[in-house]
């Protein structure tokens, strides 16, 4: 796993071990910072079940100026820290590590973030619970970019009820990224 792209191109980054997470492939991450690349640069951006962090670290790298990661995970946690330090964006980035609801909270009143990236456990639906969260954040507009990684079976017809629009939905062969928007 590396950064694909912008000043830390080509570093190559930790991952934790076990099951645990999921790293996302190098070539899905690039189809998505290809479909968002003009969302990115100068962007506040949040990384929600941050895992290795690549996915904030490959925002950072392109340009973002802020990177916000949110993990709970010790050995993720571990692997973030690494990864930060690796790509020396230690002034540019918090790392929260503890439960995504618990640091939503606290983040209502932080800048208006551009872009927000989920990598929920799969089939659980957190997702549902972060969006419900989200929806009554003041650092969350009707310009914020919200990504969320699913299983293919995840079904996101409740969107609509939360105030939000599926924009877009990217499938690939074993998962998918849905771009949602408020509506």
């Amino acid at each position: 796993m590396r950064i694909i792209s912008g000043s830390k191109r080509g570093m190559l980054l930790e991952t934790p071990e076990g099951l645990d997470t999921r790293p996302t492939s190098d070539r899905i991450k690039e189809t998505l910072f290809n479909m968002i690349a003009p969302e990115i640069y100068d962007s506040y951006f949040l990384d929600l079940f941050s895992g290795s962090g690549q996915i904030g670290l490959e925002a950072l790298s392109r340009g973002a100026r802020e990177a916000i990661f949110v993990e709970k995970d010790k050995k993720a946690i571990a692997c973030i820290e690494k990864n930060i330090s690796k790509a020396k964006f230690g002034d540019n980035c918090t790392l929260y590590k503890e439960d995504v609801f618990s640091v939503l909270n606290r983040l209502n009143n932080h800048e208006v973030f551009d872009v927000i990236f989920m990598d929920p456990p799969y089939n659980k639906l957190i997702e549902k619970q972060v969006l419900e969260t989200l929806s009554n954040l003041k650092s969350v507009s009707e310009d914020t970019l919200i990504i969320v990684e699913a299983s293919l079976e995840t079904d996101f017809d409740y969107v609509g009820d939360l105030g939000f629009e599926i924009i877009k939905e990217k499938i690939y062969k074993t998962n998918k990224h849905l771009f949602i928007k408020k509506a």
